[in-house]
């Protein structure tokens, strides 16, 4: 099915029903998996940082993987757990690790919107430029989806691709507008897309042009913030 059919501002809101899980498919660790949890797990999920100290001095694997692939870093960036986080990786575990779905902890942090955490996954070396999800894309297109403009701005900083294209075919840009609503958030999320230099012109698999999806869905200030930045 072609993307560009989704015009009006009705089937806007079908193709955002439709595409909402794209950047909300990871999984956090449900009730029933987090009551299952044992060793790095059950210290993580419990804030327990003497037991997870404890566990890592005797050595335990930094990267066990629990039924859906996450590690216990994983889950401490799910659950916000900073102290966690740290110590896991000055341990040893990867912070750039995938579950099995392809999230890594800077995406579940952009993703939730959750400044701090995705500050200190990318002090801890997570990187801003890894391909994940199902979907070839990156943190940077989902968090540009979703117009977490703060997210966006911090990503940028940390060196994401800005014309990095996933297999719909859609760059961030285009995210922000076709999965958008034109409100400020989006706005302010295509402005600083195209302030630090994402293509105005790269068109989406369809051949339709940023230009041409925001005239589509009637988002008038997005159309001129495009025209200002040269797009046709």
């Amino acid at each position: 099915m072609p993307w560009s059919r989704f015009a009006g501002p009705a089937c806007a809101l079908v193709l955002f029903a439709m595409l909402a899980p794209l950047a909300g498919a990871q999984v956090a660790p449900s009730m029933s998996e987090r009551a299952a949890y044992g060793g790095l797990f059950r210290a993580v999920v419990d804030g327990d940082g003497m037991r997870l100290a404890e566990l890592l001095a005797q050595g335990a694997e930094t990267d066990v993987r629990d039924g859906r692939g996450r590690t216990p870093l994983h889950v401490a960036a799910y659950r916000g757990e900073h102290a966690a986080m740290r110590a896991l990786v000055e341990a040893g575990a990867d912070s750039n690790a995938f579950d099995y779905q392809r999230y890594d902890t800077v995406t579940i942090a952009a993703v939730a919107d959750d400044l701090p955490t995705l500050q200190l996954a990318l002090e801890l070396g997570g990187r801003a430029d890894n391909i994940t999800s199902p979907y070839d894309g990156t943190a940077l297109i989902a968090a540009a989806h979703l117009g977490h403009a703060d997210v966006v701005d911090t990503l940028i900083a940390a060196g994401a691709p800005l014309d990095h294209i996933n297999n719909l075919g859609w760059t961030a840009l285009i995210e922000s507008i076709v999965l958008g609503d034109g409100g400020p958030d989006h706005l302010r999320t295509l402005g600083l897309l195209l302030d630090a230099g994402a293509d105005p012109n790269l068109a989406d698999g369809s051949n339709q042009t940023p230009l041409a999806l925001a005239r589509a869905r009637g988002y008038m200030e997005m159309v001129d913030r495009l025209v200002a930045a040269g797009a046709r």
